[in-house]
């Protein structure tokens, strides 16, 4: 009696793998990979950069694979490799229909003259991506300093507010300098010290020196330690003069 009971345990044994392999089999797409095709594609994007028929085309080679075959992480590194694309979420949806949510990159500046800085921090390089408009300048020595460029430009940019200077760019020069451009074309130099009291400075008095000059400034150099120098708009003073204040 005692000697049956293993026999009969191994029994059970492979009756039920031999139940379950053909299921797992299945699900896993080991064996009937062509049985209930994925034959439609449902996309939830922004399509500011990625057109639809890019993402349906990178998809199209998995569409007509078994549900259970069909590879979700295959699908989200085909979609992946676009150019404007940031991330991909897929999933399968019962009993023929693949769903895709694609994310766009968010460009926030440029970054030298090639490349973008991402909200998210990160750079990335785009086909077209040094023709977009609306964006700020940025540029620095290395890759290393882009986080720094970026928070200097954020609180630079606090810092303007209600002066009537837009700022459109920011350098790092590798000495440690930095310089500002604005959106009409004037440039501010800051220098490598005392940079914020220098700044807030020039603000605290630029709407009287202007009164008298409608065409505003060219350049600005704030790098003295007892004032600074302007150089106004060549229709407002003679050229190449320069005034300390």
């Amino acid at each position: 009696m005692t000697s049956r009971l293993p026999l009969k345990l191994l029994a059970w044994a492979i009756a039920l793998t031999l139940v379950a392999l053909p299921v797992i089999g299945v699900l896993n797409g080991w064996f009937a990979s062509e049985r209930w095709p994925v034959r439609y594609l449902q996309v939830e994007a922004e399509y500011n950069h990625v057109g639809a028929e890019q993402i349906r085309a990178a998809a199209a080679a998995h569409l007509g694979t078994g549900f259970f075959a069909l590879k979700l992480e295959d699908v989200r590194a085909a979609v992946a490799k676009l150019p404007w694309v940031e991330r991909v979420e897929a999933r399968k949806r019962w009993p023929d229909t693949l769903v895709l949510h694609v994310r766009e990159r968010q460009p926030f500046a440029r970054w030298g003259e090639q490349r973008l800085i991402g909200l998210d921090g990160n750079l990335f390089s785009v086909p077209g991506g040094v023709d977009l408009q609306g964006l700020p300048q940025l540029e620095g020595p290395n890759d290393e300093v882009m986080l720094d460029v970026v928070d200097f430009y954020t609180k630079t940019q606090r810092a303007l507010t209600g002066s009537g200077l837009i700022l459109s760019g920011v350098r790092l020069s590798g000495r440690g300098s930095w310089t500002l451009t604005l959106a009409s074309g004037a440039q501010v130099l800051l220098g490598d010290e005392h940079v914020d009291e220098h700044l807030q400075r020039f603000l605290a008095v630029l709407g009287r020196v202007s009164a008298g000059h409608p065409g505003g400034f060219q350049r600005a150099d704030l790098r003295y330690s007892n004032g600074f120098a302007i150089r106004w708009q060549a229709a407002e003073a003679a050229p190449g003069s320069e005034k300390q204040t």
